[in-house]
């Protein structure tokens, strides 16, 4: 199975040196109060999937528990495909789990697995191929990013313009039958304004913490955005009590920070479900398949949900282009930037951008979380 991109980008890249590639921590920040937009109350992750997929009671408990047994599922499948395996779709409507295997002879061991299984050409690899024969050829005008479709087996280029699309494709000579170009009128921006989904400041700006972490040397943290700030930038906690440091920040390129509490932050495994003021535990970071439900925590517009739409997706935004995104459904606004992405108690990643809003709807892309820990030798703090 092939790894993901964002660990290579991450593990070998400017992190890996320690270098800071960010652009001021005021750019894009917000500097209004920390309390979020109210959005109607739900104190649970199941009363939040009520609220924002129209479900029951009944269908959102039901949702949860065939997510979170799809995990064990997955997992033993793409062991099983091995080579073959080609992504993971889990459908909310149906609760079912779909593996993409790029053998027929892979077929019987993902079903004997308990999971469906469905034969493509490409897979994540093959995806991953033309995604970074994309990367290399660089932005065109507007285009606005470009990510993997596993469910079709395409790349899919999102512009503004068409014909920006089209020199894209040819600029990096991939064949044209292997991308989808889909017309949109909406730019992603970041969201750049310890509890994940609190505000945190920094040289007047505002980013939301995502999740607690420790690291080596046995010091509390957080991550958050790398666009929020540069090595060395200061952050406090929303009520001024709390101080850090950025240690560790990149982007463009990925768009991940670790900040450094240096007093009075104490590290919990909660997420901020805001609301009726409830919390969400943090149990670990198992990936969620595509098509998952899951949340997002921030200090603008607080608890809100959707579903994972896409991975590796790479995205323009006017600061740089970040490669490795995730892709959802879910609406954020500026502010929310770094907050928390988790899918039952399992974190996902961190807000980064994108377009629309929590009135209207939108696109919101983060930064996968497991790479950031892995990279930066963190530990997620889970009790």
């Amino acid at each position: 199975m092939r790894p993901s991109p964002v660990i290579s980008a991450i593990g070998t890249g400017a992190l890996a040196f320690g270098l800071a590639l960010s652009v001021a921590p005021g750019a894009s920040a917000v500097t209004v109060p920390a309390e979020p937009s109210p959005q109607g109350e739900a104190a649970t992750m199941q009363e939040a999937l009520e609220r924002d997929f129209g479900l029951t009671p009944f269908e959102a408990e039901t949702l949860l528990e065939a997510q979170q047994e799809a995990y064990g599922i997955d997992t033993a499948a793409a062991e099983a495909a091995g080579d073959a395996y080609g992504g993971s779709v889990f459908d909310t409507d149906t609760l079912e789990l779909t593996v993409l295997v790029t053998d027929s002879a892979a077929v019987s061991d993902v079903e004997a697995a308990g999971a469906e299984a469905e034969l493509v050409s490409h897979g994540t690899e093959g995806l991953a191929a033309i995604i970074d024969e994309l990367d290399a050829a660089g932005t065109q005008p507007g285009v606005v990013g470009w990510y993997p479709d596993v469910a079709s087996d395409t790349v899919v280029i999102e512009a503004t313009d068409t014909a920006g699309a089209e020199s894209l494709i040819e600029a990096a000579g991939v064949n044209a039958s292997t991308v989808q170009v889909e017309q949109t009128d909406e730019a992603p921006e970041l969201y750049a304004d310890i509890v994940g989904g609190d505000a945190y400041f920094m040289g007047g700006g505002r980013c939301s913490i995502g999740f607690a972490v420790t690291d080596s040397s046995g010091n509390d943290g957080f991550v958050t955005a790398g666009h929020c700030g540069t090595v060395g930038t200061p952050a406090e906690s929303g009520d001024g009590s709390g101080s850090g440091v950025f240690e560790r920040s990149v982007f463009p390129g990925n768009d991940a920070a670790y900040v450094r509490a240096t007093s009075n932050w104490t590290v919990t495994n909660l997420v901020n479900m805001y609301s009726a003021g409830g919390t969400q535990t943090v149990g670990g970071s198992s990936q969620a398949p595509i098509g998952s439900a899951v949340c997002r925590s921030g200090s603008t517009t607080g608890w809100h949900c959707g579903t994972i739409e896409a991975r590796g997706q790479s995205v323009s935004y006017p600061e740089g282009t970040v490669n490795d995104m995730t892709r959802t459904n879910v609406c954020a606004e500026p502010g929310d930037s770094g907050g928390s992405f988790i899918a039952g108690d399992q974190a996902q990643g961190m807000t980064s951008g994108g377009s629309g809003n929590c009135t209207f709807g939108g696109t919101t892309y983060y930064q996968e979380v497991g790479p950031a820990l892995s990279s930066w030798n963190l530990s997620l703090v889970t009790s």
